[in-house]
């Protein structure tokens, strides 16, 4: 199968409207820069996406959403955006919000296989609403189904040709388990190698969950807000 491809618009080249995409990253950290720029230059629309935010107002899914190309949203976290808290509430935007913990395990059973678990987070809430719930060994539980997408984008600091993975530091994240989860997964990497460059137990990300894979170009590693310590 050829894998590599010369840039992140050729990678996208059959992201349709209406596609449900998985965006790796947590904030600005380990975001998938390039294809987001592809997907805003394509001008894709009515996208549903599962991420853990939406980035800032012009920076990452934030540039996806000040398009008005996204339809529905499902993440843990929508601090940072102004743009997104104000779709929200003028009900402008279908938003889904996960517990963080109850996302990732969604997402990590969609790439496993596993329709669906039960979880004690969020029993007793608006989390709960319209789920089973069952009693285990005295406590109860809400049952979660899993997540997948049509289309899983993440962003890793090596990958080799046929598509294994190494992510850096915290840019690990929600990546590692979006690559799983996708029908597709299009990796953008910072360092493009040959294989076997990538010692096998250094791998994340096996090559047989990823289709798609091109080396990034452009870096912008933003900060999503600066914090200094007064002298």
């Amino acid at each position: 199968m050829k894998k590599v491809f010369a840039n992140a618009d050729e990678a996208i080249f059959d992201i349709h409207d209406g596609a449900t995409l998985m965006v790796g990253g947590f904030g600005l950290c380990g975001i998938p820069e390039n294809l987001i720029g592809a997907l805003v230059k394509k001008g894709v629309k009515d996208l549903n996406t599962i991420s853990n935010n939406m980035g800032v107002d012009e920076f990452g899914l934030g540039l996806l959403l000040q398009k008005g190309q996204i339809r529905s949203h499902k993440g843990s976290y929508v601090g940072e955006n102004r743009l997104f808290e104000e779709m929200v509430l003028a009900g402008k935007l279908d938003l889904e919000l996960i517990p963080q913990g109850t996302l990732a395990e969604r997402i990590r059973a969609g790439g496993a296989g596993i329709p669906a678990f039960f979880t004690p987070t969020g029993v007793g809430t608006v989390v709960a609403e319209g789920k089973e719930t069952r009693e285990f060994d005295g406590r109860t539980y809400v049952m979660e189904r899993w997540l997948k997408a049509d289309f899983s984008l993440v962003k890793a600091w090596k990958g080799d040709k046929w598509g294994n993975l190494v992510y850096r530091k915290t840019a690990r994240n929600f990546n590692p388990m979006i690559a799983t989860a996708g029908k597709i997964t299009i990796a953008e990497v910072e360092e493009l190698v040959e294989p076997g460059e990538i010692p096998p137990d250094q791998v994340h990300t096996p090559s047989i969950y990823v289709q798609r894979i091109f080396q990034s170009v452009g870096e912008e590693k933003r900060i999503e807000r600066r914090t200094v310590r007064k002298a």
